[in-house]
């Protein structure tokens, strides 16, 4: 049994639990499970780290390297001149968009990346860092007007580096920042006075715990040396969880020295358990901000689309398929390599971009 379900009410056999006892279980047992999966973020995104360097880095790396080998080989082909003019607009499309993905890869060398650069330029309607800007500044114009939320006025150079920062600004809005105080010369709303007396009560709350468990384990109450450094040791915890107003962590310790049980807790007033439901309501929107936040970092870190809703406990099936999905791009890249070396396997190559793009313009129009 953990120390969470420890701590849930349990009705008595003809008294149904309370609206707010109801509450309290509730929040109890998501906190739980929020605790759980930020735990295992913490346990599993090291291991993921750990394999993806060995499994799925030495593919990316072989990758990049037939991928710029087919953007040289494209660039010699052209300066051939026995193209059409579909074929030449298909290689030319190939090579910027295939200079480009490998230019902003952040393993790329710089002297790589400058060489990659020229190919691009050399056969690009408009240089690449025009470019880049432009679409860098297109990304951040759409992420403000979607979330409302301004990433100031730095222009950014990377895709990884703009959602890093929006990454930040969005915790930061949504989290860390103060309310509001009221405009000077404008008095509060009774809406406001109201929320801000069950913020305070809901403060006084968890100090009226932490103040128990502090007299339980005053040193004075000592019967010897070991008694003494244990209640040092469980003094640093209840400083830790009174710090981070960790309502539940207080519980814990009072019912680690038996306190406090469920029955107490049960026993609480309606307007007790009103502000305990508030600390805790509050606790359990941070973790998921935390959790929220880890799993974001994860994806940008690993080059994972954000959109999916990753469980840490099934990253190995994911690096499982990353690995099948780049050795699959592997094989054909030299495919492709081997293609491009004889004149009619190029143009049937280049015929089936053609038509790969036309059905990708199709389908996104956009």
């Amino acid at each position: 049994m953990t120390a969470h379900s420890k701590l849930l009410i349990v009705a008595a056999a003809d008294v149904p639990l309370t609206p707010a006892q109801r509450k309290f279980n509730q929040l109890v047992r998501k906190i739980g499970e929020a605790r759980g999966e930020l735990l295992a973020w913490q346990e599993q995104a090291p291991l993921f780290a750990q394999a993806h360097a060995r499994r799925v880095r030495p593919l990316l790396k072989d990758l990049a390297g037939c991928r710029h080998a087919v953007v040289v080989k494209l660039d010699a082909l052209l300066a051939q001149g026995r193209w059409t003019k579909a074929e030449c607009a298909t290689m030319r499309g190939m090579v910027c968009e295939v200079a480009a993905m490998l230019i902003e890869d952040e393993a790329t060398e710089d002297a790589v990346a400058a060489e990659l650069k020229a190919l691009h330029d050399k056969h690009a309607q408009t240089d690449f860092d025009t470019g880049n800007r432009a679409a860098m500044a297109a990304m951040k114009s759409l992420f403000e007007t979607m979330s409302g939320v301004p990433l100031g006025d730095d222009d950014f150079e990377s895709e990884k580096e703009l959602i890093s920062r929006a990454r930040e600004r969005l915790h930061a809005s949504r989290d860390g920042a103060a309310p509001a105080e009221p405009p000077r010369g404008k008095r509060q709303t009774a809406q406001q006075r109201r929320r801000e007396a069950e913020a305070q009560q809901a403060t006084k709350s968890v100090r009226d715990v932490f103040r128990k468990l502090v007299s339980a384990l005053h040193p004075d109450r000592a019967s010897d040396a070991a008694d003494l450094a244990e209640r040092t040791v469980l003094m640093q915890r209840v400083n830790r969880a009174y710090e981070s107003q960790d309502l539940l962590a207080l519980f814990a310790l009072q019912l680690e020295i038996e306190q406090v049980d469920a029955a107490h807790l049960a026993q609480a007033t309606v307007e007790r358990a009103h502000h305990y439901n508030q600390v805790l309501a509050a606790q359990l929107r941070e973790l998921k901000a935390e959790v929220e936040a880890r799993e974001i970092a994860f994806c940008v870190d690993f080059g994972i689309d954000i959109e999916l809703r990753l469980q840490p406990h099934r990253l190995g099936k994911l690096l499982d398929q990353q690995h099948a999905e780049l050795a699959a791009a592997l094989a054909e890249a030299r495919l492709d390599l081997r293609r491009l070396d004889d004149p009619a396997g190029a143009r049937r190559w280049l015929k089936r971009m053609r038509q790969e793009q036309r059905a990708f313009d199709d389908e996104c129009p956009f």
